[in-house]
């Protein structure tokens, strides 16, 4: 029987070296690229970079395993040796992948930032304040504090929405940044206040705290709260105040008046039984119950929750939406709502900013903010 020619598939491997050829330039180009990270890309991508380029250039792990105790050692053994029977060409390829979603990932976080950056009006340090898209977004901006508000802060949310009421913005936004929408007053406010200064202190507070108050009774375009996270005291009685109400159904809202011996502010003592009725205002406000976002929901409080996954994009395509309706329209339509009740607001306020101040001065109080720093430093 004649022997018959043996044909080498010329084209496949024309295809397969070209494959590699490509896999070990684009393996060099990623090794360069991810000297160029600004971002430190965190300890597990980390491992995995690890594991991959050993994987890559070695082959599959043939180093000894190390002790328990060596972690550092351990955790880049561990990296490597889970890549199993990998091929060089595939952890080449792998490789190249995740370091183009680093790049990717801190490129898009940069164009976040230079957006954020566009529209941005200056002279804030507590808060973030843009103008984009004839929408004023006023950001809490203390995300260390969990966007408590100082005094400064105080006075900077009355300057920016003294400004966003005469600029050419259709309607504002009020959100936080960091995981917080905001933890309510900073209590450090009252920490630095010597005992003979306690009655100025209390009366200079009950003005600025009536001038805040009577901003968001006074705005006049449509104001909406995005609620990314937790809110507390003042950031969540001002919420009776806004127009439109918007949480993650990671938010929570909390009042622990009582619990601080103070008292319930930001005309939350009439708009809450308005808003929830008069026993689950009572709940809140007096008993310091916390609701979540469903619940809130369910009693009035908040406008529509969302999932926090998708929180962000759906709510601000509608607030996009909503900035394009016609400006003069809409808050000329918020005065007529607002109308009937802007007289008894303004004397509500004044009234709980008289009671506050009281508050502020009894022994029930300063024994309770007391307790707050004793227990906050034992933690």
């Amino acid at each position: 029987r004649p022997a018959q020619a043996v044909h080498m598939p010329a084209v496949h491997l024309h295809r397969t070296a070209a494959t590699m050829q490509v896999s070990q330039k684009d393996f060099e180009k990623a090794q360069e690229q991810l000297k160029l990270l600004k971002k430190d890309p965190g300890n597990e991508a980390k491992l995995k970079l690890y594991g991959l380029f050993k994987q890559a250039t070695e082959g599959p792990c043939n180093a000894p395993k190390p002790g328990m105790l060596d972690f550092v050692k351990k955790a880049k053994w561990d990296a490597w040796n889970s890549l199993g029977n990998l091929s060089q060409d595939d952890a080449r390829q792998k490789y190249a992948q995740l370091v183009s979603s680093l790049v990717s990932e801190e490129s898009a976080s940069q164009q976040k930032d230079a957006s954020l950056e566009e529209g941005r009006h200056e002279g804030y340090e507590t808060i973030i304040v843009t103008t984009k898209n004839r929408i004023t977004k006023i950001m809490f901006n203390r995300p260390e504090k969990k966007n408590a508000i100082n005094l400064k802060m105080y006075r900077e949310i009355i300057k920016a929405l003294q400004a966003a009421g005469k600029d050419d913005s259709t309607l504002a936004v009020l959100t936080g940044n960091g995981d917080y929408y905001s933890s309510g007053n900073d209590l450090s406010n009252f920490a630095s206040v010597q005992p003979g200064e306690m009655g100025k202190m209390a009366k200079d507070g009950a003005e600025l705290l009536k001038e805040f108050v009577d901003c968001f009774i006074d705005f006049p375009k449509p104001l909406i709260a995005v609620v990314n996270g937790p809110a507390v005291g003042i950031c969540v009685t001002l919420l009776g105040l806004c127009d439109i109400v918007y949480a993650s159904d990671r938010a929570t809202f909390h009042t622990p008046f009582s619990q601080l011996g103070q008292s319930p502010e930001g005309c939350s003592s009439y708009l809450f039984p308005k808003i929830m009725g008069s026993a689950k205002a009572t709940e809140m406000l007096l008993f310091n119950r916390k609701l979540s976002a469903a619940e809130a929901c369910a009693q009035g409080l908040v406008t529509e929750v969302f999932p926090d996954w998708t929180f962000q994009k759906e709510v601000w395509a509608r607030i996009e939406a909503y900035a394009n309706l016609p400006k003069n329209s809409l808050a000329v339509s918020k005065q007529l709502l607002r109308s009937a009740d802007k007289e008894k607001l303004h004397a509500v306020n004044s009234r709980e900013c008289e009671i506050l101040t009281e508050r502020w001065l009894s022994e029930e109080c300063l024994s309770a903010i007391v307790s707050f720093f004793q227990k906050k430093s034992k933690l």
